[in-house]
């Protein structure tokens, strides 16, 4: 009996050490072989770390100094390792996430091919602590997917928008009052308009979520910013398997807020469930517009719970609008800002529009799709400042990229502010601000290439797009309406990659009320 016991764990911890060398040593430089072999360049695996201590240090290099306020040269400073491997290497070329190479893919055919084939081209798996802020439809593949996707589309059809446009109005309307109580009695003022685009954004995005229980939706969105915080630390570390099972205070922090997050959105979503069985439910926010449409798929196919969400789902997705809402709106804005406070001929160009086609009046959605310069500017803003600056896929099968196999365990990293300044992609004076480069639209703009990508594209871009420029083009209307701005010499020009693309020390602008 003894030396049965002695035996399997022998066995055992044999196969334990098997385990962790394949994952540590053995796959990672197979899989290096194989992407040498189809023409891939990068640096040599390193036992665990790979590239991460390299990036780091270059991260933490390029954060520390300021850039020339004049340049909108960013990926020397958001992404420094990645531009200096391309370099290096040239496009075909690959980085190591840890134990994980990453394939930089910028080939427009090949950008292309990944986003139609969303099948075969996943959505990587995150740090589990990551998950406890949001695991809602941006992070599911295949039938979930699609299952979700299906009923939250309705939230996001252009006359449920239409709906909510005073809303975008009305919380717009507070925040130039603000500003107004702020600068000085000859109309002129100096501003850090980042924190209060920001809560301009969460605001809209808490009234258009939860209506009614507007305030509770507020509360629930500051504990959200907190865990994202958390949850950039938990995901930034190294993770190792069953890391999640030791008692960590920043796992123990990130848990109760994940509760108290849960319970509150638990009660709302309760609240309005009985609401609707009694006939009274208010559908013309983003969370009514989802239960309702879930009810009607669930009663579509006979209450099968397998094909409409569940509360916790449901919740998910509720996180899930905060960053949808919240964070892309704000620094899209904030970008905006700095580009036209840098660019006084286009902020001028703007205001002349916006007057035209509304005068002082409140603007309404179709001046707002008349707005032909206006879209010119914030396209060039997503290009030269896309809110989303990367975007990685895994390959759990190998799998073919037009002449490419790709193995299964690799991952994809598509370095969105890398395509959209590439020279080769944009010409020569693709570092500058030119949104007369948009005056045909967008597909004049990029020669009919996949180079535009500030949403994603195909089957998976972002459901929230309307929603995005609607606000964003009501904010900047009346900002236009109400100020002209420009840069303060206090601006120190720093974007950085958290969460967002944001400017990392604020952005200090002076206004002139109008």
């Amino acid at each position: 009996m003894g030396i049965s016991v002695w035996v399997v764990c022998v066995t055992v911890v044999l196969i334990w050490a098997w385990r962790v060398l394949n994952w540590l040593w053995l796959k990672p430089k197979k899989l290096e072989r194989q992407l040498r072999k189809q023409g891939f360049r990068g640096n040599s695996y390193k036992f665990w770390h790979g590239d991460n201590k390299q990036t780091r240090q270059m991260t933490m290099e390029a954060r520390a100094k300021p850039m020339d306020p004049s340049s909108d040269d960013i990926g020397q400073r958001v992404y420094p390792f990645l531009l200096q491997t391309i370099k290096n290497y040239g496009k075909n070329s690959f980085t190591w996430a840890g134990t994980i190479p990453m394939v930089i893919i910028m080939d427009p055919e090949q950008i292309k091919e990944i986003f139609n084939n969303n099948y075969d081209f996943h959505k990587p798996d995150v740090n589990p602590l990551a998950k406890l802020l949001i695991n809602g439809l941006s992070h599911y593949d295949g039938k979930k997917w699609a299952k979700h996707r299906k009923i939250i589309n309705p939230a996001f059809n252009l006359e449920k928008l239409k709906l909510m446009l005073p809303i975008f109005y009305q919380s717009t309307n507070d925040m130039i009052s603000k500003w107004e109580t702020l600068i000085s009695p000859d109309g002129s003022g100096e501003l850090d308009v980042l924190p209060y685009l920001q809560n301009l954004s969460s605001d809209i995005i808490s009234r258009t979520s939860f209506g009614s229980s507007y305030e509770e939706g507020k509360r629930i969105f500051k504990l959200l910013k907190v865990q994202t915080g958390l949850a950039l630390k938990a995901v930034q570390s190294v993770y190792i398997p069953g890391m999640r099972f030791l008692p960590t205070s920043l796992k123990k922090k990130m848990k109760e807020i994940n509760k108290d997050i849960r319970t509150s959105l638990t009660s709302i979503i309760n609240r309005r469930e009985k609401a609707m069985k009694a006939g009274e439910a208010n559908t013309n926010d983003l969370l009514g517009i989802l239960l309702e449409s879930n009810h009607e798929e669930l009663q579509e196919h006979g209450n099968n719970k397998n094909v409409g969400m569940s509360i916790d789902e449901v919740i998910e997705e509720c996180k899930l609008f905060y960053f949808a809402g919240q964070e892309t709106t704000s620094v899209l804005l904030v970008w905006t800002m700095v580009l036209l406070g840098r660019y006084p001929n286009w902020q001028s160009q703007a205001r002349e529009e916006v007057f035209q086609v509304f005068g002082n009046q409140k603007p309404d959605v179709d001046g707002l799709g008349r707005l032909k310069i206006v879209t010119m500017i914030l396209n060039e803003v997503l290009r030269l400042y896309p809110p989303t600056s990367i975007l990685v896929r895994s390959i759990y099968k190998e799998t073919k990229l037009g002449n490419l196999t790709l193995p299964a365990g690799v991952e994809i990293t598509m370095p969105i502010v890398l395509i959209h300044h590439d020279n080769e992609l944009w010409g020569n004076d693709a570092q500058e601000f030119k949104p007369e480069r948009f005056s045909e639209g967008v597909s004049k703009a990029t020669k009919n290439q996949l180079s535009f990508l500030p949403f994603g594209w195909g089957p998976r871009i972002c459901i929230g797009q309307n929603f995005a420029i609607l606000e964003v083009k009501m904010a900047l209307s009346m900002i236009l309406q109400s100020f002209s701005f420009e840069l303060s010499p206090a601006y120190t020009h720093a974007p950085f990659s958290f969460i967002t693309l944001q400017p990392q020390r604020g952005a200090h602008i002076i206004l002139h009320k109008l």
